[in-house]
This record gives C-alpha cells, sequence and structure tokens, in this order.
C-alpha cells in the first residue's frame, strides 16, 4: 500500500516522451520578464489594494506587497531550478511525481486545480465590478441583484458578468485558440501603460493626512495582509513553465522570475501608496478601487479609461489561468488519476472540449455566488501549499543522482529553500479559520477519490 502511494515517475521515461518534440529554444530574459508581468498584474493591481488596505493593513499594504514579493522570489528560484532540470510541462504536479511520488503529485496537482479555479473566479468578480463601472459611465446600469454575490442583505443575488466571461472563455478555449504571445505583449503593453497613467494623474491628489495612522491594524494587519495580496503575484510560476524554450536557462530564468516580481513590487507599492492618499484607506472596501478613487476626486472620465484597461487586461488572466487548469486536469485524466473523459480531445478542435466545460462550469458557479473576499484566500492556500512542496522538493532533487545536475542552480542551498518552505509555512498559518475549513474539505475530498479511483486507473500500475 505504502509503495503504491508513493511510487516515483522515471524523468528518463517522462524526457523520451517529450524528447521526440523538441521545442524551439527562443526566449531571452526581457521575453521572460514581459511574459510575467502579463501573467502577474492584472487583480492585484486592480483589486486587492483596496480591499486588503480597508480590511487588514490600512496604507502600511506596501509593507504587504514587499513581504509576499520576498516569499515569492524564494519560492521561484526553487521553481527555476525544477524547471531547469526536469524540463518538462507540467509545473508542480509533475515536479512533485518525479521526487516525491504519485500521492503527493496527486495532492498538489489537486492543490492546483483549486488554486486555478478560483483564480479565475475571483478575476472574474472583479473584472465585474469594472465592467458594470465602464457601463455607468455610458449611463447603463446592470442591476444591482445580477452584478455581485449571494448576499441578500445587499440586495445582491447573482454576479451574472462573471459567469458570461467565465463560460465565453471556455468557449473560446474549446475552439482551440492558441495563446499567441503577440496578443499577450499588447495586452500586456496596455496594462501597463494604463497602470503608469493613473499613477501620473493620482500622485496629483495625493494628501498625506490620509496616511494616518500608517499602521492602524498593527503589524499583524501588515502579516495577514501579506498572506492575502500573496494573490497578486500569482503567475510568475508561468515563467519557470517556460523553462524548455529559453536561451541560456541558467543565467535567463532567473532573470526572468526575479525581473518581473521586482517590476510588479515596484508597481504594487506605487500604486498602493497613491491609492490610500487619494482616498483614505476605510472607504477604500469596493472591487473596483482605483476607478473609484479617480471617481471621487472627479476624474470621471480617467476612471472610464481604468476600468476599460482593467476588463481588457484581467481577460488576459482569465484566459491564462482557465488554460492552465484545463491542461492540469488534462495531465491528471492521461496519467490515469482521473477519468479518461479528462483527457478525451475533440476531433475536430484537438482541444480537451469535456474537461473545458465541466471546469468552466464550476468555476461559474463560484464566480456567481461567492464572495471576493474568500475566493482569493482560498486560492492563496492552493499556492502556498503547492509552493511549500515545491521548495522542500529542491533539497530533494539535489539528492537524487539520477536527475542531470545541469542549468539553474538555487543559490545558498540549502538555506534558500528551507527559508523559502518556512515563509510559506508561516503564510498559510496567516490565513483565516474558515479557509482552512474549506480547503480540508476540498483535500478530503481529493483523498477519497484518489483512494476509491485515482490509485486503481493510474498508469503506473502498467509499469
Amino acid at each position: 500500500m505504502k509503495n503504491i502511494a508513493f511510487r516515483r515517475k522515471n524523468l528518463d521515461g517522462l524526457l523520451k516522451k517529450t524528447g521526440d518534440i523538441q521545442l524551439q529554444k527562443s526566449l531571452g530574459a526581457f521575453d521572460l520578464i514581459l511574459l510575467g508581468v502579463g501573467a502577474i498584474v492584472g487583480t492585484g493591481i486592480f483589486i486587492l489594494p483596496g480591499t486588503v488596505a480597508a480590511t487588514h493593513a490600512g496604507p502600511a499594504i506596501v509593507f504587504s506587497f514587499i513581504i509576499a514579493a520576498i516569499v515569492c522570489a524564494l519560492a521561484g528560484m526553487c521553481y527555476a531550478e525544477f524547471a531547469s532540470s526536469v524540463p518538462v510541462t507540467g509545473s508542480a504536479y509533475t515536479y512533485g511525481y518525479i521526487v516525491f511520488g504519485e500521492l503527493v503529485a496527486w495532492f498538489v496537482g489537486w492543490a492546483l486545480v483549486l488554486e486555478y479555479g478560483l483564480a479565475v473566479a475571483a478575476v472574474s468578480t472583479g473584472w465585474s465590478s469594472y465592467l458594470s463601472s465602464l457601463l455607468e459611465g455610458f449611463h447603463l446600469n446592470i442591476p444591482k441583484a445580477f452584478s455581485g454575490p449571494f448576499n441578500p442583505a445587499d440586495g445582491t443575488y447573482m454576479n451574472i458578468p462573471a459567469i458570461a466571461i467565465v463560460l465565453a472563455t471556455a468557449f473560446m478555449l474549446t475552439r482551440g485558440i492558441s495563446e499567441s504571445a503577440k496578443l499577450n505583449k499588447i495586452m500586456v503593453l496596455i496594462k501597463v501603460g494604463i497602470i503608469l497613467f493613473f499613477i501620473v494623474v493620482g500622485i496629483f491628489y495625493v494628501k498625506p493626512s490620509n496616511w494616518q495612522p500608517f499602521m492602524p491594524f498593527g503589524i499583524k494587519g501588515i502579516l495577514s495582509g501579506s498572506a492575502l495580496v500573496f494573490f497578486a503575484f500569482l503567475g510568475f510560476d508561468a515563467v519557470s513553465s517556460a523553462a524548455e524554450e529559453v536561451k541560456n536557462p541558467k543565467r535567463n530564468l532567473p532573470i526572468g522570475i526575479i525581473g518581473s516580481l521586482l517590476i510588479c513590487t515596484l508597481l504594487y507599492v506605487v500604486i498602493s501608496l497613491i491609492l490610500t492618499g487619494m482616498v483614505s484607506y476605510t472607504q477604500l472596501n469596493v472591487s473596483d478601487p482605483v476607478s473609484f478613487a479617480l471617481q471621487l476626486v472627479h476624474q470621471d472620465w480617467m476612471a472610464g479609461v481604468i476600468s476599460l484597461g482593467a476588463v481588457i487586461g484581467m481577460m488576459t488572466v482569465i484566459l491564462v489561468m482557465l488554460y492552465g487548469g484545463t491542461r492540469l486536469l488534462y495531465a491528471l485524466g492521461r496519467d490515469g488519476l482521473l477519468p479518461k473523459s479528462m483527457y478525451e480531445l475533440n476531433k475536430k478542435y484537438k482541444t480537451p472540449v469535456k474537461n473545458t466545460w465541466l471546469f468552466a462550469s464550476l468555476i461559474a458557479f463560484c464566480a456567481g455566488f461567492i464572495p471576493l473576499s474568500k475566493l482569493v484566500e482560498l486560492v492563496n492556500m492552493g499556492t502556498l501549499l503547492a509552493f511549500t512542496i515545491v521548495s522542500i522538493g529542491v533539497i530533494f532533487l539535489r539528492k537524487n543522482k539520477s536527475i542531470p545536475s545541469g542549468g539553474f542552480k538555487v543559490p545558498f542551498f540549502p538555506i534558500l529553500p528551507i527559508c523559502s518552505f518556512l515563509l510559506c509555512l508561516f503564510l498559510i498559518s496567516q490565513l483565516s479559520a474558515h479557509t482552512w475549513i474549506a480547503c480540508s474539505i476540498w483535500f478530503v475530498l481529493g483523498l477519497f477519490i484518489y483512494f476509491t479511483y485515482g490509485r486503481k486507473h493510474s498508469l503506473m500500475n502498467k509499469e
């Protein structure tokens, strides 16, 4: 029994499967930084600075962002080492399979399904708020009952725009849209342009008196805030998953990961300072804080520009995360841990249509009925668990002599991986009790599926 749950995948076997198909090594450091900024900048900048400042950290949210960025940079290095030694797509799930064995891999995969799914739900909730704000500029109003999570006390019953964007994106994915780098570049430039525009305009409306008190919730608020704004850095692991296509990965991967994190942290810190300087943090508990702040200083046309940028910018995040989740379900199906239908491709479009619709329907339900703050916490739990396993996995990866030792190495080994592991555990401990309970239910369900279905149908049984 023990041996079955911890049987490991052989790296040579995996590389042979992908060995026939060599991806072209075309990405330089700058491409990776753009890729990272594209994946990271989205919800974090358009939604979280408001809600977290209002309820957890106040203007000191800038420190929350810095702490979260440090944790991500350490975990990012561990990801980079895995990505360059095990250049097989599948991210943390595949890494877990090779280093720890099937049960841990399933656990990580299950955590990532939660992360991708609820990240899409959370981003689409924020997308819906910015869409409403954009339409208000044209004097079009979505009825309040249909533009928020299920909360009869507040007069909202379901979030129809959020449900619609998830299903529309799923439809695009089933048609086999190749995520083009060109489109991504254009959208990244639009996003960053709009953020810089807000900074330039907002700086004239900052009143330093709004920054008093700077730490209304104390150190505890900054720490619990950092566990929440951690969500703002999701997506940098997308950089490490491009390992197979990077020229000179030893040099370029760390530059790509650390570079994109530095740029994003700088943007987040400046935006948070300006937001909390324009409007008292007590008023910022809204899901479209950036355009809300501009409306308060009577710059309605600018609020419209920002809303348009947010609507475009968040669509890329929804697409990338939904794509990631469906491909993960595809990998779980291919390895026999989930039913074959997850692995079936549509004959015409060559995309996993069944798993895309199943995944999107569940996400659309969450996006339509669950409040944003609850979604964000659950996503962070899934991600941090994957990070802890990747961080500690690097130590086992080095011990495994069967894995070639070329490529990027985490500096100050084994101190950095251990620090990364402990910091991730620390941030997990800062999440609320509700999150722990909800995640426990999710993982118990996961273990039930593994022991009743996955273990018996795993392809490892044939080997």
